[in-house]
């Protein structure tokens, strides 16, 4: 972010459907902040299984353009159904691949707001408890604040589009705590350069 542009975040939806409440709840937040900050939503749909083999120079296609779209953002927003008490394979799949190289992941020291949805009342709680312990142990900066958990999601859901009012300004409040880390994250930088 520099001047007036406004911060760019990258969204990550854990869900693959083509019809995902996930995927629903990222592009309502993304028209929901559209004044204070750019989203744009990266689809895993092409990534391969994590596989050391594989992850060689130069990254296969897919990687590399999820790495470059991570260096690129100012912050991320993930969302996650929960599956089994626990994020999505393709998720964690993502994560795996955006945690490489080893020491240089573009994921490192970036500011994430997590989020989970669920058709259940407790909204994905379990999977936003191991999501964060991933981005942890990538050394993310999982912002800190109440759990953005979505319960009973499909009746927040109208024609395909996430339409509760409630959650959407909880999740914009998410939104302008994570600007928030962004903005001292990037004075950090600033100072130390």
């Amino acid at each position: 972010m520099t001047g007036t542009n406004k911060p760019r975040l990258l969204g990550i939806s854990g869900s693959l459907r083509k019809a995902s409440t996930n995927t629903a709840i990222l592009k309502a937040l993304a028209d929901a902040v559209a004044d204070k900050a750019t989203m744009v939503i990266f689809p895993l749909d092409h990534l391969p299984l994590y596989n050391q083999d594989i992850d060689v120079e130069p990254p296969l296609p897919a990687v590399e353009a999820l790495r470059v779209a991570i260096d690129g953002a100012d912050g991320l927003v993930i969302t996650s159904p929960e599956y089994n008490y626990g994020i999505s394979g393709v998720l964690k799949n993502a994560l795996d691949w955006a945690s490489r190289p080893y020491g240089k992941a573009k994921l490192t020291g970036k500011p994430v707001l997590t989020i989970t949805a669920s058709p259940a009342s407790t909204g994905g709680v379990r999977a936003q408890g191991q999501l964060n312990e991933t981005l942890t142990a990538i050394a993310a900066l999982v912002v800190l604040r109440p759990q953005a958990v979505i319960g009973g999601v499909f009746q927040k859901m109208q024609d395909g589009k996430f339409t509760d009012p409630t959650s959407l300004a909880f999740l914009s409040a998410g939104v302008d705590d994570l600007l928030r880390d962004i903005a001292k994250t990037q004075s950090v930088t600033r100072q130390e350069s």
